[in-house]
């Protein structure tokens, strides 16, 4: 089993900057990350890279939490990540997320990222999955 971290803690740090450019937000992000073990700083990344794609992407969802792991183990490579049992929280629903990612050599840049949303999870699984509001 993957060692987590808590990525709610670092984005806090990193978005709790205001009145910043968004570089200084990415820059004290990427100091926090590389305080992280390799293997965690990659999930982490990938997971923070999923949920800004899916934001800035045209679509109703506005995601504010990614978990990778809560229907299935992600598959680590050299720098890759894959999460087919991802899910992602959006006004305050969660929804069914696979994601494909591949980092530089330090896994504190993404250089590819392909995701899937699927559909939503009913609530009365969240429990089941340790999903919460």
């Amino acid at each position: 089993m993957m060692k987590r971290a808590g990525l709610t803690g670092l984005l806090a740090i990193a978005l709790s900057v205001t009145g910043s450019p968004a570089t200084a937000i990415e820059n004290s992000l990427k100091r926090q990350f590389l305080r992280l073990d390799p293997a965690t700083r990659l999930e982490q990344l990938c997971d923070h890279e999923v949920m800004q794609s899916i934001i800035k992407d045209k679509n109703a969802y506005n995601p504010d939490k990614v978990i990778a792991y809560t229907f299935d183990e992600p598959v680590m490579g050299d720098h890759t990540l894959k999460a087919p049992g991802a899910v992602f929280r959006s006004r305050g629903d969660w929804y069914h997320l696979s994601f494909r990612c591949k980092a530089n050599t330090k896994n504190i840049e993404v250089r590819s990222l392909q995701y899937n949303i699927g559909e939503m999870v009913p609530r009365e699984k969240w429990t089941k999955y340790y999903l919460y509001d």
